[in-house]
């Protein structure tokens, strides 16, 4: 007598995004990618992600996608090293959840827009990052959903409806895989810090200090560098005699 095996059913890991559109070429700060969801959001799942990647507390952040309003980062040893975390949420629902971060320059310029006019530091924030993106960027961002033209979009992308929350995101998550090239040539790819500072044996601060500032860093007799182009970290891993002869 045989036995009918039953294939074991594996759920699929919820999608983040299923709209994304690249902006990293333009001039900073507004270099983004636009990172959007047409299907219903799996809170949990998008606080999780972005209180790793924005470097926000994740019962902050919960709050945040929950109900909207802004984190402004804290000081580290009396200097203030970031901007501010914001969440745009429409309770009408008219338009989408959108989320952002503010580097220092454009936070300063968001505190003087507030004082200057009596408005709240969340309303300016946004006045000041809206004004930054390109032009072709903030034009969508007055049309719904877009403007996108749900009769060429894949069907699964479309059934989900209108776009329920953007992020406007320029950061290492582990949404966004990232390459590294090995010493023997090969193409190695990781998703956040913690996988990134796993493949390479080196601890979360060292990854997270790498891929934001760049340099280089020695391990196992090997050169881990990083090189922050147009804002996005490329990694490459070399020999250390490799790296000597480069030098040289």
């Amino acid at each position: 007598m045989f036995k009918i095996k039953k294939k074991s059913y594996k759920p699929k890991p919820p999608i983040l995004y299923n709209v994304i559109e690249d902006y990293t070429e333009f001039d900073e700060p507004g270099n983004v990618t636009v990172c959007a969801m047409t299907e219903k959001e799996d809170l949990a799942g998008h606080t999780k992600v972005l209180a790793e990647s924005c470097g926000v507390p994740l019962d902050t952040m919960t709050l945040l996608l929950s109900q909207g309003g802004i984190y402004v980062y804290p000081q580290e040893g009396g200097v203030l090293t970031k901007g501010l975390f914001a969440c745009r949420v429409d309770q009408t629902g008219a338009i989408p959840k959108q989320t952002y971060v503010l580097d220092l320059m454009q936070f300063a310029e968001a505190e003087q827009v507030a004082r200057s006019r009596s408005i709240s530091l969340e309303d300016a924030a946004a006045e000041v990052f809206i004004r930054t993106l390109p032009d072709d960027l903030r034009k969508k961002l007055q049309e719904k959903n877009l403007g996108l033209d749900y009769r060429t979009l894949d069907r699964a992308v479309a059934k989900g409806g209108d776009i329920k929350y953007i992020d406007f995101r320029k950061d290492w998550s582990p949404h966004f895989k990232r390459l590294c090239i090995m010493p023997d040539g090969r193409l190695v790819e990781t998703g956040g810090l913690e996988e990134f500072a796993q493949l390479h044996g080196i601890t979360l601060a060292q990854a997270k200090t790498l891929v934001e500032q760049g340099g280089t860093l020695e391990v196992n007799g090997e050169i881990l560098a990083c090189q922050i182009v147009n804002g996005q970290p490329a990694v490459a891993r070399t020999s250390l005699s490799t790296a000597c002869s480069a030098k040289s």
